[in-house]
């Protein structure tokens, strides 16, 4: 836990906009959430940054405005600046924040990088419906023992807000996921598929019920949510890498086989699962792992930008024939 570096003239609590994304809200230019997990814990430096600048680049290039959130100095910070960038990327020991440890990461005046579930819940609160990440969490192998379920799911379940992300690692179990998602409400849809994408790979083995066949369409899926749906619910779109992108599955399966014994042997649990395990893919695979990662940050952040451009022009249409 880091102590407070930087005193903050915001109240204990308050969460601060960039000014681009303060005025892009206000003009209802699309905005997409991006998260902060990735640049301080989900890749090493100097791809971290590099990675977190070439994301924001796509969604500018789609026309949309990124958002890139995290907490710096016991501030939630919607938007952070490229000092705050590099901060997330370079500086050791960033706790990683989930919605629990929001209130009292910020009492303490500590930085954070936002996992999904925190994303999530402060974009909603700044009125962003659009999120671009890699993967999302889930239920762990061996759950049933552990305990160990990701709070993205609960997360989904009370923040409104569309994810694309490229399904669940392979290191989770997919289909006891997907049945805690069901369970949960949350409604899921593959991007022109109807096979939910397994992250490094493009089908995960698992089905999903709905498939969405353009960005338009998913941006009707979200205004439908808003008056159909639970109150507050979220909605999934996996969005899979191309079959010649994907992690050779051969490769993929050697190193998950592996990394799990591995992770036996050394009695690894907790948080501690998912970066050994990511770590292990990393070794196992060359590298290889790295660069699909890599792609699927690039394609979520691409398709996520083209979606907020739709539902921007949707509720553009709406207000005018009203």
């Amino acid at each position: 836990m880091r102590k407070r570096e930087a005193a903050s003239n915001e109240p204990v609590g308050s969460m601060v906009l960039g000014s681009e994304i303060a005025e892009a809200l206000r003009r209802a230019i699309p905005v997409v959430a991006l998260e902060s997990t990735l640049i301080s814990h989900g890749l090493p430096r100097p791809d971290n940054l590099e990675l977190a600048h070439e994301a924001e680049e796509i969604v500018r290039s789609e026309g949309a405005v990124p958002a890139t959130i995290g907490m710096v100095g016991g501030v939630p910070k919607v938007g952070l600046d490229a000092a705050e960038l590099e901060l997330m990327a370079t500086r050791e020991g960033i706790p990683k924040l989930s919605v629990r440890d929001l209130a009292l990461a910020a009492a303490m005046g500590s930085h954070g990088a936002t996992t999904v579930a925190a994303t999530a819940h402060l974009a909603a609160k700044a009125g962003i419906r659009v999120f671009a990440t890699g993967g999302l969490g889930g239920v762990h192998r061996g759950a049933r023992e552990s305990w160990d379920v990701s709070a993205d799911l609960v997360a989904l379940a009370r923040t409104p807000v569309a994810v694309v992300r490229s399904g669940v690692k392979s290191i989770l179990d997919v289909p006891a996921t997907l049945e805690l998602l069901e369970s949960l409400g949350v409604p899921v849809a593959g991007f022109r598929t109807t096979r939910f994408p397994g992250f490094y790979l493009t089908d995960s083995g698992s089905p999903v019920d709905w498939s969405v066949r353009s960005e338009e369409e998913a941006a009707r899926a979200i205004l439908a949510l808003e008056v159909l749906g639970p109150d507050g619910c979220g909605f999934v779109i996996s969005n899979p890498l191309p079959e010649a992108e994907q992690l050779d599955p051969t490769l993929h399966d050697r190193a998950l086989r592996t990394g799990l014994e591995e992770l036996k042997r050394r009695n690894v649990r907790g948080k501690d699962v998912t970066p050994f395990l990511l770590d292990r893919f990393r070794e196992e695979t060359g590298g290889e792992s790295l660069e699909v990662n890599k792609r699927i940050l690039r394609n979520n952040a691409r398709l996520a930008a083209r979606i907020a451009v739709a539902l921007a022009d949707l509720r553009a249409g709406e207000r005018a024939r009203s």
